[in-house]
């Protein structure tokens, strides 16, 4: 790897300054060769205390700074996250593994383009000027408008590290909110080139605050009274530990999914094999919305169990940094084991297992996993992990009973050509998205994103976003005129 500049190997950003964490180092590894690629500053539980501070001190300037400047900045962050796109893209592959046709994706289709969106949402963010209906008179005006909330908390993962802090922070600050950003510590150089972009785009000193390290910072943000709202993607266990310090705090939380690929007796098995490869391995499994269960009709199982087995064999495995490399290594030793310890709990209880690819070092072979039965643990949590569980079904309806078994619900993946049965099955099942004849890896930068039940609380993305980090503000004017009796109705 190229020398980073040493600035942003320290612990924390705050008010415009790298500054040293005050809790020694960590260190980031290569998931690929297991190299130190570099000695990150850690932040300590007060040096989040100090984010938050900051963050607050520069609220009032940054709330009342008008809506066409904070857009401008915005903008500013876009055009140049778009001319850093490739180095950035390219220290995510080093530091996450993430094949670097992957991590393009995420830089210059997902990240960068957040802070133009976010732009553009907020200069099309609209209140309301509500009926009076209380009094019989025209003399109310009762004008609908939105207030940031303050400061706000963004914790975010490692499975797109660049991309799901870009959209949280972005939406989040052009609303008006000033930000302290707990990144993951497995891409902290990634994100802190990200924010290396702030001065130069003219995000004002305080208004977005990075702190490094490890979970007790995070934690710290999510405990300090000053923080106004949480954003965080990651785990559901963690998620409700979020939830439980201030449940009536306003909150974005992104959670665990193990989404169901469901492939119903009319559909194309080409396309549904094809959808399923991405949805089972893209990124070696790393994403909330992959399809960990693939719920096949009869009619088709064969086939299509054969096609899946084939286009499976197919992956190319090896180093992420080389572009025809389809999965690369597993992030981390944490997500191996539990990827291991999935598959032995699995083939103990009678599963049948068939591995494509190596099992060494971080790496993790693309694995198909039949004859499953409920008390499995790959059928009770989410993986996370490139297993894809596939089950025969009989029918639309069993499908639905299957899927609803899980208490997770975010993205569901369904193919059929037969529209009555498309919109009854997606309307029955429990998930925030069902994407119908599409992979359960796809979502739209533009729509709602989130899930249902233990999935997460809210929706991101777009104007979405917007709502969940700003206050519904109502103000009643009396404009003065004849007054009505409010006694008619009940005689009071």
């Amino acid at each position: 790897m190229k020398k980073v500049d040493g600035k942003l190997l320290k612990g924390m950003l705050i008010n415009g300054e790298w500054l040293s964490g005050s809790a020694g180092t960590f260190e980031t590894k290569s998931p690929f060769s297991g190299e130190v690629l570099y000695t990150v500053e850690r932040c300590s539980p007060s040096d989040a205390d100090e984010a938050v501070a900051a963050a607050k001190a520069a609220f009032p300037a940054w709330r009342e700074t008008s809506v066409v400047d904070r857009a401008n900045i915005m903008r500013n962050v876009h055009r140049l996250f778009v001319e850093h796109a490739e180095e950035i893209a390219q220290m995510v592959t080093a530091e996450v593994g993430k094949p670097i046709v992957a991590a393009r994706e995420e830089t210059f289709e997902y990240a960068a383009p957040s802070w133009r969106k976010a732009a553009e949402e907020i200069l099309r963010y609209r209140g309301m000027l509500l009926p009076s209906t209380q009094d019989r008179t025209n003399n109310k005006r009762l004008v609908l408008g939105h207030r940031p909330l303050g400061v706000v908390g963004v914790i975010t993962p490692y499975n797109f590290p660049t991309d799901i802090s870009s959209i949280a922070v972005a939406h989040a600050a052009v609303a008006g909110n000033t930000i302290v950003w707990k990144p993951t510590e497995y891409a902290p150089v990634s994100c802190a080139m990200v924010a290396d972009l702030f001065e130069e785009a003219g995000v004002p000193p305080g208004v977005i605050n990075m702190v490094q390290g490890l979970g007790d910072a995070g934690a710290a943000i999510v405990e300090n009274k000053d923080v106004k709202g949480i954003f965080f993607t990651g785990s559901t266990t963690t998620g409700e530990k979020i939830a439980r310090v201030d449940p009536l705090r306003p909150m974005l939380l992104e959670l665990g999914g193990d989404g169901p690929l469901i492939v119903l007796e009319d559909a194309d098995v080409d396309e549904a094999v094809e959808a399923a490869v991405t949805g089972c391995y893209y990124y070696s499994g790393q994403v909330c919305t992959s399809a960990e269960r693939l719920l096949v009709h009869e009619a088709v199982y064969d086939e299509f169990i054969e096609k899946f087995r084939q286009k499976t064999s197919d992956l190319k495995f090896g180093d992420p940094a080389d572009q025809d490399v389809d999965m690369g290594p597993l992030c981390n030793e944490m997500t191996l084991n539990r990827a291991r310890a999935h598959v032995a709990d699995a083939r103990e209880k009678g599963a049948s297992i068939e591995q494509f690819g190596p099992e060494e070092g971080l790496f993790y072979p693309a694995t198909i996993v039949t004859n499953v039965t409920d008390d499995m643990q790959i059928l009770q949590e989410e993986s996370f992990t490139p297993l894809a569980v596939v089950i025969k079904i009989k029918s639309a309806e069993e499908a639905i009973e299957i899927a609803n078994k899980s208490e997770l619900g975010l993205v569901a993946s369904l193919w059929t050509n037969n529209l009555s049965d498309a919109w009854r099955v997606a309307e029955a099942l429990p998930h925030g998205t069902v994407n119908v004849n599409e992979t359960n890896n796809y979502w739209d930068q533009l729509a709602p994103f989130g899930g249902a039940g233990r999935s997460g609380v809210g929706r991101e993305l777009s104007q979405w976003f917007l709502d969940s980090f700003t206050e519904q503000k109502l103000i009643n004017f009396d404009l003065g005129g004849p007054k009505s009796d409010r006694r008619i109705e009940g005689g009071w």
